[in-house]
């Protein structure tokens, strides 16, 4: 009981976005998931959430849960997505060139020119004590490198 009341809440969490991938058919169970968004009374939400609990008991948790694990799961690759492209661009930040050919290499349709031109704008900045508009700059293009890989 106290699991299926935990599913709930953690259905209360997401986003509309999110919770439109969930497959719940309970109209009845959809609406009370919006009215627990809404309450900010801590006692009231925490009675909100046990009828929730309750509510979940005559639905099937398993398609639930394997939704929320795939949603999980593709959270998961987008985090790590980003965190390799925080270490692209970090890495060449430091090493400049050599660190262009090794990115050259993984993105082939990426533009050398580009790439080396926004380090050395990175550089100015740096010696300028200016802000890093640069380096956001190359972060942006390399996610628009890893889109482009992806299609």
């Amino acid at each position: 009981m106290t699991a299926l009341q935990d599913l709930g809440e953690t259905l209360v969490g997401l986003s509309d976005g999110e919770l439109a991938k969930i497959p719940i058919d309970d109209t009845r169970l959809l609406e009370v998931i919006e009215q627990a968004r809404n309450i900010r009374s801590h006692s009231a939400k925490r009675r909100h959430l046990q009828y929730l609990g309750k509510l979940m008991r005559a639905v099937d948790p398993q398609p639930i849960e394997a939704a929320l694990a795939s949603l999980h799961q593709s959270r998961r690759a987008e985090a790590d997505a980003f965190k390799a492209l925080e270490g692209w661009r970090d890495r060449l930040l430091q090493e400049g060139d050599t660190a262009v050919e090794a990115l050259m290499a993984h993105f082939p349709h990426a533009d050398r020119q580009q790439l080396r031109q926004l380090l050395r704008q990175h550089q100015r900045e740096q010696a300028r004590a200016q802000a890093p508009a640069a380096a956001r700059k190359l972060f942006r293009y390399l996610r628009e490198l890893a889109e482009a890989a992806e299609d």
